[in-house]
């Protein structure tokens, strides 16, 4: 505790010095190059700029350039050398500002004014656990709004490139160049993260509480590996979870160059794509061209399919909608997903479903997104005709990427350096269904989840699955309606602990609840315990992009909207079905903690039943949030990306 007079020091730093205020200046050097129509006929706002430009230093003579908005959702502070002065919130923000200079030094060289805003995004890897949770995927509306602000706030700006890494930022981004749908807008993804040359993933790592706590490791270790995994400054993680999903799905609308999702941040050839995006966002001006131009229902298509064929996290069944929506396209529906991944086979051996764990940037080096996407048009399952913001088609551009000293290079480089062959990570079908790889996503529906709900069906362990590629599990309900407490049990504290055998069940965690938060803490204890494959877990929250095992979330309607899992007692009867193969699903009550239930008195029970005595939306959930998800809800709910529809809004005030 500080004494009186220690106080009173922080008021001031008694240094006179510090009193010799300059009052003014001469200011910048040189004259503004007005002209006659800017002072007659242009808004005051454009002229008053130029000051303003020229008083941060710009050349008062370059201030009539054509002018460019960088948005980003940069974070902290670094030093000249790079070291940190204030901390980033996650590595996926931390060096965008070096691709945000090379960027604006191609503007300027080109005779151009750029313009760069921020709005930093946080960390779910951060706060996973915790109720900065409840701020997350609402977080994501906001950002883009702020986005859309920003973009909106240079009045004469006559295009936007946007740079964002992760799970909530990079789609708020998207979200926002697709509503600026009368501009020139270009997407240049964070890139990933370099993996540890041994040890574990930024997503195993994760789990090193719950493994420490049963046993499975040592305090000594998880010290030493949590230390090491972050083996570069920046990037996203070295998973395809949200974050690098959302980049290849960016790249896949057409909204990137070629060849930009999963690049290792912060190395030559990820600058690199950021002075080309620049250059390919003029290029857009010149020839008059728009995102709205560039995006199609044909481009929301293609990114579905190559969304299948890479794995990826199901937070994108959120946020792709959110970005059809944005443009003013149709979104997506649980059918049109169903029928995708029905048809298009998962190609990509990455991290965290394999079936080799492959890191992000192997699937880089292997041809990314355009490596996929050959293998998807060979197989006729791609729009060719779609733009993107180079202004070449698909189909020209994989025509160019084929035969590219580009593709041959870096696949060669995997095989030397790495000894990994390419068409091990980027496989045929052929190869992949040898593997025994299959389709990403199922939705199961049934008398729990009458709306449907979401599982990454290929990511469920193979011991557990038979050899017609069903799941079948029945077993007791654990009941839960907060995450710490299902977590605590995991641990084994208290007098709840989950056992080999259980389905949790963990209720009031959609947007009503909990702003629908992500219980990666769950997913990744059962994906990561040695006997966690043999529990099951059903929620109304959402999955982490590295969730895997027998997970089933998103639940619709979720508990607090009269959701019938928020019926379900502990003990009762939970059965759960999932056809990999057929991509079919069912999560059922079939009884109780004495017997088992015909289908309809199940019915007849759900519908008597009050709802759970400690069913409640979670004190904590901030009043933003609250709002946030009463929004959303008349929007178009979880399967209409979680969007702010304001007719649809205004229409019920």
């Amino acid at each position: 505790m500080k004494s009186h007079s220690e106080m009173l020091s922080l008021l001031d730093a008694g240094d006179p010095s510090l009193y010799d205020v300059v009052t003014s200046g001469p200011g910048p050097e040189g004259t503004l190059p007005l002209t006659d129509d800017i002072l007659r006929n242009r808004p005051s706002g454009d002229a008053f700029g130029m000051s303003q430009d020229a008083g941060m230093g710009w050349t008062p003579s370059e201030t009539a350039g054509p002018q460019y908005v960088l948005l980003s959702t940069l974070g902290g502070v670094r030093a000249d050398d790079g070291t940190p002065v204030a901390l980033g919130y996650h590595t996926g923000h931390w060096e965008l500002g070096l691709a945000l200079r090379a960027a604006a030094e191609e503007i300027r060289r080109a005779g151009g004014v750029p313009y760069a805003g921020h709005c930093s995004d946080p960390c779910d890897g951060r706060s996973q656990g915790s109720p900065g949770m409840y701020d997350s995927l609402a977080y994501r509306n906001d950002a883009a709004s702020i986005f859309s602000r920003l973009a909106r706030s240079i009045p004469a700006a006559r295009g936007v490139l946007g740079v964002a890494t992760c799970d909530k930022g990079l789609p708020a981004m998207m979200m926002a160049l697709a509503g600026l749908r009368r501009m020139a807008c270009v997407l240049m993804p964070g890139g990933a993260m370099l993996p540890p040359s041994a040890g574990e993933d930024t997503g195993k790592i994760q789990s090193i509480g719950v493994r420490y706590v049963h046993g499975e490791i040592a305090l000594e270790s998880a010290a030493e590996m949590g230390c090491h995994v972050c083996a570069s400054a920046g990037g996203g993680c070295h998973f395809l979870g949200t974050a690098g999903t959302a980049q290849v799905v960016g790249e896949a609308l057409g909204m990137t160059l070629p060849h930009a999702a999963l690049a290792p941040s912060g190395q030559p050839i990820w600058i690199d794509i950021a002075r080309r995006s620049a250059l390919t966002l003029m290029e857009m001006v010149r020839r008059g061209t728009t995102i709205g131009d560039v995006l199609s229902d044909a481009s929301v298509r293609n990114a579905m399919a190559v969304f299948a064929a890479c794995g990826g996290s199901t937070n994108l069944l959120i946020h792709l909608p959110a970005v059809a929506f944005s443009v003013g396209l149709r979104r997506p529906t649980i059918d049109d997903w169903t029928a995708v991944n029905r048809r298009v086979p998962r190609l990509v051996s990455v991290l965290p479903n394999g079936p080799v764990d492959h890191p992000t940037v192997r699937v880089y080096l292997a041809g990314g997104v355009p490596e996929v996407m050959l293998r998807l048009r060979d197989l006729g399952l791609l729009e060719l005709d779609a733009m993107t913001v180079s202004g070449l088609t698909v189909g020209q551009t994989l025509a160019w990427w084929e035969t590219s000293p580009r593709r041959t290079a870096l696949r060669a480089l995997l095989r030397e350096r790495d000894g990994v062959d390419p068409e091990d990570v980027i496989m045929t079908p052929v190869h992949a269904a040898a593997l025994g790889v299959t389709s990403t996503v199922c939705f199961p529906r049934g008398n729990l989840a009458p709306d449907g709900s979401a599982i990454k069906s290929t990511a469920i362990d193979p011991r557990v699955v038979d050899a017609h590629g069903v799941y079948c599990k029945t077993g007791p309900a654990r009941v839960f309606t907060r995450e710490v407490d299902a977590v605590a049990a995991i641990k084994g504290r208290g007098d709840r602990t989950i056992k080999p055998g259980d389905v949790i069940v963990l209720m009031g965690r959609g947007p009503a609840g909990s702003g629908m938060e992500e219980v990666f803490q769950l997913t990744s204890s059962l994906r990561y315990l040695s006997w966690g494959h043999e529990v099951a877990l059903v929620t109304d929250a959402r999955f982490s992009g590295v969730s895997t095992g027998a997970c089933v979330g998103m639940v619709a309607p979720e508990a607090l909207a009269g959701g019938p899992l928020g019926r379900v007692r502990e003990g009762d009867r939970i059965r759960i079905v999932i056809d990999r193969n057929r991509l079919e699903g069912a999560v059922d009550l079939v009884g109780d903690a004495q017997r088992e239930f015909s289908p309809e008195e199940a019915a007849r029970v759900l519908a008597s039943r009050a709802p759970h005595p400690d069913l409640t939306p979670d004190p904590l959930l901030p009043p933003q949030t609250r709002l946030w998800a009463a929004l959303q809800n008349v929007s178009g709910g979880t399967w209409g990306g979680c969007v702010f529809d304001v007719d649809a809004i205004l229409a019920r005030l």
